[in-house]
Formats: structure tokens, C-alpha cells, sequence
């Protein structure tokens, strides 16, 4: 049976669609979008909707798209991060401003745990901490018994103690690459990249046959979603798409009506490690996308080449770091990831590739060039995830292949002072997360967060790539600045488009979802891109059903 149309007024509806750019009402029957218009021209069309006041006051944008973030894996209340975060639930996470702070933390949260349970806290970043070094000893001076893993913000590097390395047996014998050693010839207890960090994530408690998602962690992901105004996101390096009940655990929760996300899991595709494991693992995730629902979106997967930058193991062109450091790890060798994107790319699937550093772009496109000569197909959207070094020539060459960019625009904020000291220095940073040339080169483009190493905040992301400056106020270069239509562009259609799903969100137009982030002002009438971040999401619409933020909700009480 059709349902009835409803009709939502609003103060201003921004379609992010240039043949009807704005109104101030949206006509929505069975989750679809009918028609923008006004409420007298609405009503006229459709006679006997129901209108609905509630958004009045309010402005309505397409929901958010967050084309690179991740559901769970290391996500622990445990935070020790520099700059303070805020849970899905409004718990405020402080951080730790100072090196001494992180102990703090760690040793109260010692003192809290039973005895025998692993201690894995998150959010670290040792560029905040100049002079202080964190390796086994000084975790050590927390506990010797209990085992503890500090994972780093980037999500490419964690320490452990001495406890945590025993029980993964790594010792003066280890020769496994990322496990560093010290002139003792023992483990330091850093450890770089998945090969050394993964046999240790499941001994700080986390049970890898689960992969990480539980029904919990869905939820969490998705009022953190709707707190920021994003209505369909990824979960970017899935276990779920491929491990016993994982696609049951994901059919489930989405299929439900207090389940405020669409979602698009990414398969791990980085786990086959030859040319027959590649095409297997294709087969399955192919398989799987008659599994899809309007909320569960299937098909794609992702590779890992390099490292990242920050960390000094992403994988730099000459000049390299400015400061001499170079850790760079290949997480995969070239022979497998060409076995790996020739699989999945002729098994029809999405391919997103984490490249960090410009060497490894240029590694993804040759690869992607040589695939293409070989099974040639339009329309793939390939793209480059956190594309941050990306080049001039290679932003052309990859509008030649037909290939998207993802730009980790959060950089420029998180660690934008210390991309200017401590790694890529004063001129790299100005050619840094370059969606002006990007864009100009005739690359779709999206903003991104890859929450939990930076939080999920559409509107932020936007913010740092049009402003393009540090928290102390420096710039990285107004040349790759750009506009604020373009830059939310880049978290509404644009990721879309990257997505595959341009035809469903992504903007405000008869047919598609009606998907709305609910905005207390209109993020096109800012004076200046920083206050993009001051703006008020107040809830999402999903499907025609309503999604208040508890700053909302409190606001009613």
C-alpha cells in the first residue's frame, strides 16, 4: 500500500542540486523524495499531504556521506588523544594534554581494571610529545602484570609492554617486519603495521573472529552519524562481509527502524595474499551484493599499500621527510596488490586503495593502468583513500583512468603544524590534500574523517579543506583552497558519486532517498569556512523517519 505524502517546511532546503538549488519545503512519500518546492506550491501538488512543521525553524541538507571511517575495530573508552573528543552518547572524552597525562590516565584506568583484564586505550601521538618517548619501559611503570596496548591515532602504529610482547611471543628472535628493536636487540614495544600489530590486538581483548562489530558498536556508530548529520557512511576495512554470522550481524541491525544509518562495508580485501586467494575472496564479496537492502550497501573492498605519514611509514617520492626519518612500510608487496586489484576489479567490485604518500599513488597507478589495458571497464570509481601527497600529474593521470579521490582534509587540522615541522615541511604542505587541483584535474572528490583516528564531522572536514589552516593559525597554502560550495560538495554528492550511490543520496532530488542532515543555519551563508564548525546539526531524516541529536531532544525537554 502507498503510503500518504508528507510535506516537511523548512526555513531552507539546500539540495546541493544546481537545477533547484534551494527551497523551503521537501514532499517525501514511501522514504522517497517527491519534490522541492514551497509549502503553498507543495500542498497545491499534492493534496491532502500532510504537512509537517517541525523543521520550520530549521535548515534541511542532504544527510552527510562519509566515504572513509570505520564502524569499530580499536574504537575503547580508553582515550588518550591531544585534542579532546565527544562520545556517540555526549560523554565527553578530555584526552591528554601532556605525556605525563597519558600515565595518568593509563595508571588510574590500571587501578579500575580487575586483575588479569588487557588494557587497550587509543589516540596517542608521540608529535604532541616532543622529547618523551613511549615504548615498553614506560609502560612498564604502569603495570608489569597486566597486559597493555596503547594504539597510536593514526591506527598504524601501538606500543605494548613487557607483558603484552611475552604473550606474543615477541622476543630478541622475532623477525617480524614492524616489530622495532632497540640496540639490546629486544623489542622497543613499538610496533609498525598490520603484520606486527594484529597478533597483539586480539590479546588487549578483542575477539578477531567477531571483527571487531557488535551490535553495540553499530548502534554507537550510528548516533555518532547522526550527531554530525550523516546519513549513509562506510565501514572501511570490513571483516564483517566475509566471517561466520558477520553478514547476519549486519542484515539484522539495519534492517531495523531505530537503525539511523545506511551503510556501506568495505571487505578487507588486504587479507588475500596471493593471486587464488584474491580471486576466491572476489568471488564471495561478488556474491554477497544480492544480500543488499536500501540500508546494507555491498561490493566493495579495501587495499592497503603504504603506511602513514605522521608515523613516518607511509611511502614518500623524493624529497621524502624533511626530518630525515623513514620508516615506510609496504603492507602490501607489488606482485600481490596488482594479484589483488586484478581479482576484485574483473569481479565487477569497488576498489578503494589507502595511499598516504605519493609513492604509493604511483604504485596504485600503474597497477591500475596495466589492469585497465587488460580488462578494460567503465565506470569503476576506483579510488585513492587518503590520496594526501597526491601530485599534480598524478590527479591527471587519474582522471584519464577514471579514478576518484577520498582527501583526508582532517590533516590539515589534526596534525597540520606538525606536517609543517616535523615531516613533510613548509612547501609539501602547501601541494598537501590538494582537492584544488584535484578538482581542476576533473577528479570527483570527498572529504573524510577515517573516524577513529580523527572524529566523524562532516561539516569539519568541509571546514579544513576550504580554510586550509592550523590550530596555531598557520596556513598550508591558499592555492588549494577551496570554495564552500565545493567543499560540501565533497561530503554530500561527491563522496556519493565515489561511492557508487550518486542515484540514491547525496542531494535533495525527486527519486532519491529522503536523506536529510537537519542544520540550525545554513552552512552556504558563513563568513568564513571555520564557522562551518560552529554550525548545530539537530538531527538527521533517514528515509522520511526522524533522528533528533540529544542536543535536540534537550532542547524540547
Amino acid at each position: 500500500m502507498t503510503e500518504a505524502v508528507t510535506i516537511l517546511t523548512a526555513k531552507l532546503v539546500r539540495t546541493m542540486d544546481d537545477a533547484v538549488p534551494t527551497g523551503t519545503a521537501v514532499a517525501v512519500r514511501d522514504g522517497r523524495i517527491l519534490a522541492v518546492g514551497t509549502p503553498e506550491g507543495l500542498t497545491q501538488t499534492y493534496p491532502g499531504a500532510e504537512v509537517d512543521d517541525r523543521y520550520g525553524d530549521r535548515v534541511l541538507m542532504p544527510g552527510f556521506v562519509e566515504a572513509h571511517a570505520h564502524m569499530g575495530g580499536l574504537d575503547t573508552p580508553y582515550f588518550v588523544g591531544y585534542f579532546p573528543r565527544t562520545a556517540p552518547d555526549g560523554t565527553p572524552l578530555p584526552g591528554a594534554q601532556s605525556f605525563q597525562g597519558v600515565l595518568d590516565s593509563l595508571k588510574a584506568w590500571d587501578a579500575e581494571l580487575p586483575e588479569g583484564t588487557p588494557l587497550m586505550a587509543n589516540g596517542f601521538d608521540s608529535l604532541f610529545f616532543p622529547g618523551e618517548t613511549l615504548d615498553r619501559h614506560v609502560l612498564d611503570s604502569v603495570s608489569t602484570s597486566r597486559r597493555i596496548l596503547v594504539v597510536h591515532a593514526s591506527g598504524h602504529v601501538a606500543t605494548a609492554n613487557s607483558a603484552m610482547l611475552d604473550a606474543a611471543g615477541y622476543g630478541a628472535e622475532t623477525d617480524t617486519h614492524g616489530v622495532v628493536k632497540g640496540d639490546d636487540g629486544l623489542p622497543t614495544g613499538e610496533l609498525q603495521e598490520l603484520a606486527a600489530m594484529m597478533p597483539v590486538v586480539g590479546l588487549a581483548g578483542l575477539d578477531l573472529s567477531k571483527g571487531f562489530t557488535t551490535e553495540k558498536g553499530m548502534y554507537n556508530y550510528a548516533a555518532d552519524a547522526r550527531n554530525h548529520g550523516c546519513t549513509t557512511a562506510t565501514d572501511l576495512a570490513s571483516f564483517d562481509t566475509v566471517r561466520p554470522g558477520g553478514m547476519d550481524l549486519l542484515a539484522d541491525v539495519t534492517g531495523r527502524d531505530d537503525f539511523s544509518l545506511r551503510l556501506v562495508p568495505a571487505t578487507f580485501g588486504a587479507v588475500a595474499k596471493s593471486a587464488e586467494e584474491a580471486e576466491q575472496l572476489a568471488a564471495l564479496v561478488a556474491s554477497l551484493q544480492g544480500l543488499a537492502t536500501d540500508k546494507l550497501h555491498l561490493g566493495s573492498v579495501k587495499l592497503m599499500l603504504d603506511g602513514s605519514i605522521q608515523q613516518y611509514t607511509a611511502k614518500l617520492q623524493e624529497p621524502g621527510y624533511v626530518c630525515g626519518h623513514d620508516h615506510s612500510i609496504w603492507n602490501t608487496d607489488r606482485e600481490t596488490f596488482r594479484a589483488q586489484v586484478s581479482a576484485f576489479h574483473k569481479a565487477g567490485l569497488k576498489i578503494h586503495v589507502h595511499c598516504n604518500g605519493d609513492e604509493a599513488t604511483e604504485v596504485f597507478l600503474d597497477v591500475m593502468e596495466s589492469v585497465l589495458a587488460e580488462s578494460p571497464r567503465w565506470n569503476h570509481r576506483h579510488s585513492v583513500e587518503h590520496s594526501q601527497l597526491t601530485t599534480r600529474a598524478q590527479y591527471k593521470r587519474m582522471a584519464e583512468l577514471g579514478m576518484c579521490a577520498n582527501i583526508f582534509s582532517n590533516h590539515i587540522w589534526y596534525w597540520g603544524d606538525q606536517h609543517i615541522d616535523l615531516t613533510v615541511g613548509t612547501d609539501r604542505v602547501q601541494r598537501m590534500n590538494a582537492a584544488r587541483t584535484a578538482i581542476d584535474s576533473g577528479v570527483t572528490i570527498g572529504l573524510h574523517s577515517d573516524s577513529g583516528v580523527t572524529p566523524l564531522d562532516p561539516l569539519a572536514s568541509a571546514s579544513y579543506a576550504a580554510e586550509r589552516r592550523t590550530p596555531t593559525g598557520r596556513s598550508w597554502g591558499d592555492a588549494e583552497r577551496i570554495s564552500i560550495k565545493e567543499a560540501l560538495e565533497a561530503i554530500t554528492i561527491g563522496p556519493a558519486y565515489l561511492l557508487k550511490l550518486d542515484h540514491k543520496v547525496g542531494s535533495i532530488v525527486p527519486g532519491k532517498f529522503a536523506d536529510f542532515a537537519v542544520l540550525d543555519r545554513d552552512p552556504m551563508e558563513v563568513a568564513e569556512p571555520k564557522e562551518l564548525r560552529d554550525i548545530t546539526v539537530l538531527g538527521t531524516v533517514l528515509g522520511g523517519a526522524h533522528f533528533p541529536t540529544p542536543v535536540a531532544e534537550n532542547a524540547t525537554a
